[in-house]
């Protein structure tokens, strides 16, 4: 089992700051922040965490390299049909959270490679090498790929008098991950007394669709955490409760990663 942190990047360089026309908090609302940290006991457990340096708002790691927005990139043709890049959020993203703008212009073409190189492929690289390296000794390969989502989205997407979900979880629709991985991470989120449910409003995005291939031993799991758990949105601050969150967290990992009924019973 690998964890990974596509969003949690947080080093805002002073040359990208002077890009942008938001403050220091507006920059950070698409940013999954803190949590890095809620995971940050798999090495200690034995798992592998991949966490992200670069923020979103700069580089979106959870998108296709080739997800060049020409509404934010000079030189760039109109593409067919993204509804990613249509709503602002491609591999350079060109809004935040509530479609607000980070840039007064556009990026040139230069720069977006530039910062793909830097950073977008080393990172990729990475976790290439962490599922192989999974397969190679354990024959599969799960991946958690650990996101955040705003309170307000949930909400949106709640039907009236439903209680709404604390997670969620997206293997887009059965594609990425195999139905007994899905269900024993359901069991984990839901034996520590958190609301779960599949694919709805998020069924996973760009690493889940290139690199979960379930017929292959590799699964992928997003796994997206109601943020108003344990972190204060409009002041990108952790709550009081953090600790005691993140170690509710430590207890998922800790059940995800003690073997199966199903591996013992092979042993």
């Amino acid at each position: 089992m690998i964890f990974a942190s596509p969003h949690s990047g947080r080093d805002y360089e002073a040359e990208f700051l002077a890009q942008v026309v938001l403050d220091r908090k507006a920059i950070r609302s698409s940013e999954d922040a803190f949590v890095d940290r809620l995971f940050d006991m798999a090495p200690d457990m034995g798992a592998p965490l991949l966490t992200a340096r670069a923020p979103r708002a700069f580089l979106d790691l959870n998108r296709a390299a080739d997800e060049l927005d020409p509404g934010v990139i000079e030189g760039i043709q109109r593409v067919p049909h993204n509804p990613r890049i249509s709503s602002g959020l491609g591999v350079i993203p060109r809004v935040v959270a509530g479609g607000r703008a980070i840039y007064r212009g556009k990026l040139t073409l230069a720069e977006a490679e530039a910062r793909i190189t830097r950073f977008w492929h080393p990172y990729h690289q990475a976790l290439a090498a962490l599922i192989e390296e999974a397969q190679a000794d354990f024959g599969s390969a799960v991946l958690i790929d650990c996101h955040s989502m705003p309170h307000e989205a949930i909400e949106a997407h709640t039907r009236p008098g439903q209680p709404r979900p604390e997670v969620v979880l997206g293997d887009r629709y059965g594609v990425a991950a195999g139905r007994e991985v899905m269900d024993r991470v359901e069991a984990a989120f839901a034996a520590a007394g958190l609301r779960v449910v599949r694919n709805a409003p998020f069924a996973g995005a760009y690493v889940a669709q290139a690199y979960g291939r379930p017929s292959r031993g590799v699964h992928v799991v997003q796994v997206e955490i109601d943020r108003a758990l344990y972190m204060d949105e409009a002041r990108v601050e952790p709550l009081p409760g953090f600790a005691a969150f993140r170690e509710l967290m430590g207890g998922v990992v800790a059940d995800l990663l003690r073997p199966s009924e199903v591996a013992l019973a092979a042993e």
